[in-house]
């Protein structure tokens, strides 16, 4: 039987991978679920797919009959009728970074993880483009990994953001050096349980052979013990303890152990022991890639945060103004928190993804001074609140309205911080638009 694919998610990773497929001299078709989707303007948008059959709602019989392979993107859970009648039928199922491995050509660094992934992932790039002349940065940092496939070689080398809905279409994909970050509650909605989320975190691993790496964090009970049942080399870094092996980060300054000083954290630009966990992580997979350290030490110094990641806006009338619109569940966003060296009125709320807030709640201790709530949870996380006596919130409609709200709650010294613990769809197209509209509006403030 010939080999015919079917494109399944019309977002960014979807056009990415039918256009992989197309300069492959695959043959494919088209297909996204919302049956409201405009064809047109898809096709004006992205000329190169023009001509390419594109379904919407349900696929013509004949035409599933000669499928063999179906490309799923990321955010097309397996579990829907469309893609059980898929299995049902024996067609293979492939996601767009398996797609984009088979393609490929060079060494992978992958990296995942509940919290921590963008900025380990830009830092890793940063540190391995001090060393290597061709290093490509893609995946859920934004950028498809088969939109990059075509100018990789041999001597190319790949540092890709991995999601858990990525890893669950995996199948021979293999990275030289694999990292987990951390493991917390998340996406339960799509997962619907802890276990099938670790799982599919720990899928990154999965090909992974004895000459390999993978990086974890021994703090994370989960991971530690994970750590014990791979064959490949294991690497652990700590933010709480002295490792005799890996990284860890103690009074100041991260080390390799058991006493090699890699570098005095007063000398990054990222704020927070969260972000330490982060460098360690990307410090780890480098040396993996044996980039040397003083280059090490140059990118280190020359990183800066990532948008939207606890990113400092601006000053207004003594107020300082912070973006962390990528704290998307209460994990990310109790980092946000304490990342904070000021008194903070605080802007939450957002998507339902199942979480609970609790932890979340606790971190404020006496440093949220007020909480603005908007979006889907906002009753929810101000029920919890209720239940762990912080009573100092209150509801706005619009995420302008919250940043007025606290503007005027805020004396000069405080900070303003937008870390929702909550996705923002619903309310905006993905974080990257919450975090641009927060930050044009703050700078458009009056001082």
């Amino acid at each position: 039987m010939e080999e015919k694919y079917l494109v399944v998610g019309m977002g960014i990773s979807g056009v990415a991978a039918a256009e992989l497929l197309l300069s492959a001299n695959r043959s494919l078709v088209l297909y996204d679920g919302n049956v409201e989707f405009d064809k047109k303007e898809f096709f004006e948008k992205n000329p190169a797919l023009k001509g390419l059959d594109l379904y919407l709602g349900t696929v013509d019989e004949p035409v599933l009959k000669e499928i063999t392979t179906a490309v799923l993107s990321p955010g097309v859970p397996l579990d829907i009728p469309f893609v059980e009648d898929l299995k049902a039928r024996g067609i293979h199922l492939s996601g767009e970074i398996e797609l984009a491995y088979v393609f490929g050509k060079g060494k992978v660094a992958a990296i995942t993880g509940t919290n921590g992934k963008t900025t380990t992932t830009a830092l890793t790039g940063e540190l391995l483009k001090e060393y290597y002349p061709d290093v490509h940065v893609v995946g859920n940092i934004g950028i498809p990994y088969t939109s990059e496939v075509r100018t990789t070689t041999e001597e190319s080398v790949i540092v890709a953001e991995i999601s858990s809905f990525q890893l669950e279409t995996v199948q021979t994909f293999a990275p030289k050096v694999s990292a987990i970050l951390n493991i917390t509650p998340d996406h339960l909605n799509r997962h619907h349980t802890m276990e099938a989320y670790i799982r599919a975190k720990e899928e990154i691993t999965r090909n992974q052979k004895e000459e390999d790496v993978c990086v974890l964090n021994y703090e994370d009970e989960v991971l530690r013990e994970f750590g014990k049942t791979l064959s490949c080399r294991v690497v652990y870094f700590s933010s709480q303890r002295k490792l005799e092996e890996g990284y860890y980060y103690a009074d100041g300054v991260i080390y390799r152990g058991p006493d090699q000083k890699i570098i005095e954290v007063k000398d990054l630009n990222i704020l927070g022991l969260h972000n330490y966990e982060n460098a360690m992580a990307a410090v780890a997979i480098a040396e993996a890639f044996s980039v040397p350290l003083e280059k090490i030490r140059e990118g280190l110094k020359k990183f800066t945060a990532v948008e939207h990641r606890i990113e400092y806006v601006c000053e207004k009338r003594g107020v300082r103004f912070y973006n962390d619109s990528k704290g998307t569940n209460p994990d990310a966003a109790i980092k946000g928190i304490l990342a904070m060296d000021r008194k903070t009125c605080l802007i939450g709320g957002g998507y339902d993804k199942d979480s609970a807030y609790d932890e979340w709640i606790e971190a404020f201790g006496d440093k949220v001074k007020k909480l603005v709530l908007i979006g889907q949870t906002k009753e929810a996380i101000a029920e919890c609140a209720k239940k762990h006596g912080f009573t100092a919130y209150c509801f706005a409609d619009s995420l302008e309205e919250a940043i007025d709200i606290c503007y005027e709650a805020a004396e000069p010294g405080e900070a303003v911080l937008l870390s929702p613990a909550c996705a923002s769809w619903g309310m905006f197209k993905n974080y990257e638009q919450r975090g641009d509209i927060f930050k044009e509006y703050v700078r458009n403030l009056k001082d």
